[in-house]
């Protein structure tokens, strides 16, 4: 792994991550599209982290943090480079993010049907909540 880089995405990578996401996460989301994510940058230049291994995009991560709660979201590793310590590299930096910008606690958007995802977030010491629940309202159409 001394190979690996991680940094902060640019809008030059949007496509690429999108396309990314394709192969490497599970399921989509409404805001997975290049708007949406250069909206992302534009608001936080460093929110997404991109880990890069021989020249090719291995893995991301959106490590939001608001001023007040730190938020993970979409840590995607490419399937033929799994259980690698990507994944890890990726929280790590994610965490060291929240902790430099005054964050306490990290919260990870985990589907319930990811059972291979719940064994990563484990052993990464994250633990579901089961005292809160995730409720959603779409905007748009």
């Amino acid at each position: 792994m001394s190979d690996l880089r991680i940094r902060a995405a640019t809008t030059d990578d949007l496509d690429t991550v999108l396309a990314f996401w394709t192969t490497a996460a599970e399921g989509t989301s409404i805001s997975d599209d290049r708007d949406g994510m250069a909206r992302l940058l534009a608001r936080d230049p460093e929110a997404l982290l991109l880990a890069e291994q021989d020249g090719e995009l291995a893995g991301t991560v959106i490590a939001g943090f608001d001023g007040w709660r730190c938020h993970l979201y979409r840590l995607a590793v490419h399937p033929d480079r799994r259980r690698r310590g990507i994944g890890s590299a990726l929280l790590a930096a994610a965490e060291e993010r929240f902790v430099r910008l005054g964050g306490r606690r990290g919260d990870a958007m985990v589907l319930t049907r990811n059972e291979a995802a719940h064994h990563a977030w484990r052993a990464a010491g994250y633990a579901p909540e089961e005292r809160w629940r995730r409720w959603v309202k779409p905007l748009t159409d």
